[in-house]
């Protein structure tokens, strides 16, 4: 008889959190969940390999978290991009769950060697138009291809699609569709990778928002677009995650960007239905990074002169004490 069973009833639901696309060094969190009421539940987390079509599941050596349900990585490596699942059990003999969905964790370094560039430049898209794939860096080289990751967790070049072609390191796709939504990325033969971008194919209402992280500093400008409309800018209303922040507008600016405007982003309109959700990035400006590096820098020096000094003034001490010690030695009584 078997010591444990499975539940086709009671599922593991896996998030991240605060998203999925990271830089070296951003804290991230899979969170694990059981929609059922019961208690007790300890959870394991897997990463996902393919081999010969199949699906293997290899558990994290340190995946045993307890009844949190929430696996914290603190600082993202290289290493840590991979497709996640996870699954809970209970009692003795072991009650399993159902294996979760699967989600993507990816990680690219601060600055990769190579960009991908959109054309139309932003991140959503209306059925039926072409879209271009293209991968850049400095030396022009063409040893670059475009890859795409789909939700069921499949990984395979953009060059494979249907009504997409590849020449040099641009990838082509004549004519997008819904089921051509997914995570796009530049990758050499080495295994070089550019920042992923999520691209999402919808037929109706789509977010104008930056393919790239945005800069501190500088201005945001979003606008929701409609496929059929004349003009396609219509009035409509702006949500960060999931609030109200701006409303009956034809676009929404920020014009000071700071760390605080990062979230996900979507436009609606009363009869026309709402767009998909975007998350918009920000990153650090290099004139703040190199403020915070010359801070540090003064913090230090500042700290290594104390330091010295303290040690003159010991030396000192104890110089003047051996020979205070000396001269009363030599006095004769």
């Amino acid at each position: 008889m078997s010591d444990f069973s499975i539940s086709d009833t009671v599922q593991a639901v896996l998030s991240v959190s605060p998203q999925k696309w990271l830089t070296e060094g951003d804290p991230v969190t899979l969170i694990c969940e059981v929609n059922s009421s019961s208690t007790g539940w300890t959870f394991s987390w897997y990463t996902l390999t393919f081999s010969s079509g199949n699906n293997h599941y290899k558990l994290l050596s340190d995946s045993s978290r307890g009844a949190g349900g929430n696996y914290i990585v603190s600082s993202a490596a290289l290493n840590h991009t991979g497709v996640y699942v996870c699954r809970a059990e209970r009692g003795e003999p072991a009650y399993y769950t159902t294996i979760s969905s699967k989600q993507l964790l990816w990680v690219t370094g601060v600055s990769p060697p190579v960009s991908l560039i959109i054309s139309p430049s932003r991140t959503q898209h209306f059925t039926l138009v072409s879209l271009s794939l293209s991968c850049e860096d400095q030396s022009n080289s063409d040893r670059w291809r475009v890859r795409r990751y789909t939700g069921s967790g499949q990984w395979e070049d953009c060059s494979s699609l249907r009504r997409a072609s590849q020449t040099g390191s641009t990838c082509t796709i004549s004519s997008i569709n819904t089921s051509d939504t997914g995570v796009y990325w530049c990758q050499s033969e080495s295994g070089e990778n550019s920042h992923p971008v999520n691209i999402t194919v919808h037929p109706d209402v789509i977010l104008e928002s930056p393919v790239h992280p945005v800069t501190e500093g500088d201005t945001l400008t979003l606008r929701c677009l409609y496929q059929h409309s004349t003009p396609p800018n219509l009035r409509a209303d702006f949500y960060k995650d999931g609030s109200l922040i701006q409303n009956q507008t034809t676009e929404m600016i920020i014009s000071t960007v700071s760390k605080s405007h990062e979230g996900f982003y979507y436009c609606k309109h009363p009869e026309r239905g709402e767009s998909p959700k975007s998350w918009i990035s920000v990153r650090a400006s290099y004139r703040t990074s190199r403020s915070e590096g010359f801070n540090l820098m003064i913090i230090g020096v500042t700290a290594g002169l104390t330091v010295t000094f303290l040690i003159i003034v010991i030396l000192v001490l104890l110089w003047r004490n051996r020979h205070n010690k000396g001269s009363s030695s030599a006095i004769t009584i």
